[in-house]
């Protein structure tokens, strides 16, 4: 599997959890509503996806030497 096949692959399942827990959780898809109204809210909503993005793909890796 090549590094950009994974990383599509990682995106797309964290996409997918992202849609389930919504679906399953109406609280969420109500503060992912109320972000998109109020802007200081929106902020948090897009550090909690950076967040999921960091330990997707940044927890774990070596560093450069």
């Amino acid at each position: 599997m090549t590094p950009r096949t994974r990383a599509f692959l990682q995106f797309g399942v964290l996409a997918l959890v992202a849609i389930v827990l919504i679906a399953l959780f109406k609280p969420a898809a109500m503060f992912a509503e109320m972000a998109a109204r109020e802007l200081r809210y929106f902020w948090w909503l897009i550090l909690l996806v950076a967040l999921g993005g960091w330990l997707v793909w940044g927890v774990g890796r070596k560093p450069k030497e």
